[in-house]
């Protein structure tokens, strides 16, 4: 049985303490993948120091929209640059958030599609953060999509109709530890979305998912979170483990 983290944040120092231990349970409880999503340029020095011998590490650059402030002369060039190189998979973290702060909220939606008409040009997916800006979201992906543009809506906690709408797209969803809440409702709502556009993710060191809820998050925990996918699927553990990982490789272009 194998498992991907799609989505963690493992070179944060939330981890400088202890990171040999939390790759140490990553590998026992099944995860051999671990995908980082940048958050600035700062993210890619400390991607650099992350190794484990039983672990695959993917680099993924972008801005976070709570990073994205003024216009940088450059960036869409320095981003095609980087995301073009071998070695990274994804453009992202991007996206949208209206929960910290709507003071730029023009410049975050110019950010989103400069990193789609990146991620157009390199032929690699999106990674999309969404908090409160789900209708403005799903619009500019719309705006953007010519054909060539996949990715996945990253912690997607949407409704049912929005996340059918986000899949016609071309996007896939990213199951994490908020579906594993008890009163959240996006359970069900995954639990109605076809298995072959789910993948799996932490979002570490955030949002762990129950029994773990309140704790650092770490990659060893999508395991809870895989179980609650195959409870709601009806489906064995392994089925659900082996399929989002398939579905990870296929979206970012990974080895099987």
């Amino acid at each position: 049985m194998l498992l991907t983290d799609t989505h963690s944040h493992l070179y944060l120092d939330a981890f400088k303490d202890d990171l040999n231990s939390v790759l140490t349970r990553a590998v026992e409880s099944d995860v051999r993948k671990i995908l980082l999503p940048a958050i600035d340029w700062s993210s890619l020095d400390q991607m650099e120091h992350l190794y484990h011998d039983k672990i695959e590490f993917h680099k993924m650059m972008g801005i976070h929209p709570c990073e994205v402030d003024l216009p940088r002369v450059g960036e869409e060039e320095h981003l095609m640059e980087v995301c073009n190189m071998t070695q990274f998979v994804g453009v992202g973290e991007t996206g949208l958030d209206y929960y910290w702060s709507t003071e730029f909220v023009e410049n975050q939606k110019e950010s989103l599609r400069m990193h789609c008409r990146v991620a157009k040009q390199v032929n690699k997916p999106i990674v999309l953060h969404n908090r409160d800006a789900t209708q403005d979201l799903l619009q500019i992906i719309e705006g953007e999509q010519n054909g060539d543009l996949t990715g996945v809506w990253h912690c997607f906690n949407g409704t049912e109709e929005e996340g059918k709408r986000a899949i016609d797209l071309g996007l896939y969803l990213g199951v994490g530890g908020v579906a594993t809440f008890k009163n959240a409702g996006v359970g069900e709502v995954v639990a109605a979305m076809p298995l072959d556009k789910l993948i799996l993710e932490t979002d570490a060191p955030y949002l762990s998912p129950t029994p773990k809820r309140g704790k650092r998050n770490e990659p060893s925990f999508m395991r809870y979170t895989a179980e609650k996918l195959s409870e709601l699927k009806g489906l064995s553990l392994e089925v659900i483990a082996n399929k989002t990982t398939s579905n990870a490789n296929r979206l970012f272009g990974l080895s099987e």
